[in-house]
């Protein structure tokens, strides 16, 4: 399993929302690149790094200290946030990430995201099937996760099992930044339906026993992490078998 240290940014600040509400907002500091080099000096590979100004408003993408952490530290960085074009997709890969995370785009314009998977390999695109439970299903949350969609989660995912997909990072947005535990029945039915998905669980991890047995290939962890509820150093541990 890999371990995905986060990192949300707004005007330069390390912060987290509570699912996803800019109104519900804390900050953790001043010094993402330092944050992030913590991580790395306790052994992480990747972080995830999520930039909400650009996901408000792509003309603010913070490119610049995105490049910067990556350059600084080392670490294989998986992006997002408001994607919304070919050329965002191709500015962060410049930049030097890793992995870009796709989300609204996935849902609303399907053909172009394809032909992003094929032009730049599967290993560099990650979509977010961010969810919401409704209707007795869930369904892929949209517009910075203000809105559900029409397609549900299933559907979302064979849309695009065919073009070969191959990393989706899933968000049960109810979970996210609640420290309440990982929705692990949800894990379960993906990777049930779809085994061959390297799927990364995010949105709610609160204590080393949530990433024990968990049926994900990789867990994004944020609040716990900022608010000493395990470390890094700990959580590879917990998972290195």
């Amino acid at each position: 399993m890999i371990i995905y240290p986060a990192i949300d940014l707004i005007g330069g600040a390390v912060v987290r929302l509570h699912k996803g509400d800019f109104d519900q907002l804390t900050q953790y500091g001043t010094d993402p690149v330092a944050v992030a080099k913590t991580y790395a000096d306790a052994g992480a590979t990747w972080l995830h790094l999520v930039d909400l100004d650009g996901a408000k408003n792509p003309q603010n993408r913070q490119i610049d200290l995105i490049a910067n952490i990556i350059n600084s530290t080392g670490l294989l960085v998986q992006t997002g946030g408001g994607i919304r074009s070919v050329d965002d997709v191709a500015a962060l890969l410049d930049a030097g990430a890793a992995r870009v995370v796709i989300g609204s785009l996935a849902v609303r314009d399907p053909d172009v995201v394809k032909q992003l998977m094929h032009d730049h390999g599967l290993e560099k695109i990650c979509l977010a099937a961010d969810v919401i439970w409704q209707n007795d299903a869930f369904y892929i949350a949209v517009s910075g996760w203000q809105e559900a969609s029409d397609l549900s989660l299933f559907d979302f995912l064979n849309m695009y099992e065919m073009a070969g997909l191959t990393h989706v990072l899933c968000t049960d947005i109810d979970r996210d930044g609640t420290l309440q535990g990982f929705n692990r029945s949800l894990y379960t039915n993906v990777k049930q339906e779809f085994s061959h998905l390297q799927l990364q669980a995010s949105g709610g991890a609160s204590r080393l026993e949530d990433l024990k047995n968990l049926d994900a290939d990789g867990v994004i962890i944020g609040k716990a992490l900022y608010e000493g509820r395990f470390s890094v150093a700990e959580a590879l541990e917990a998972t290195a078998c």
